[in-house]
């Protein structure tokens, strides 16, 4: 249910968007709308990435993956 939503709401800010891109003007207003939903898109398809994730899969990724190695490792020896 959450995940239909989610997606509907991801189509329609698409779609604003594009209606958007066709009246595009230097106006400072058109463009922070702009760029407030781009950023409302994103964030609406990283819930939805975050719902499609399986968390024990995630898990079990974690377990067995190996561990990322970052330099400032060395010179905590």
């Amino acid at each position: 249910m959450k995940k239909h939503q989610l997606k509907k709401q991801i189509l329609q800010k698409e779609i604003q968007i594009k209606k958007l891109q066709l009246h595009q003007t230097t106006s400072d207003i058109c463009n922070q709308l702009y760029n407030s939903l781009i950023l409302e898109k994103a964030v609406l398809k990283k819930e939805l990435e975050n719902i499609e994730k399986k968390p024990l899969l995630e898990n079990i990724k974690k377990i067995f993956c190996k561990k990322e190695k970052l330099i400032c490792d060395y010179w905590n020896k």
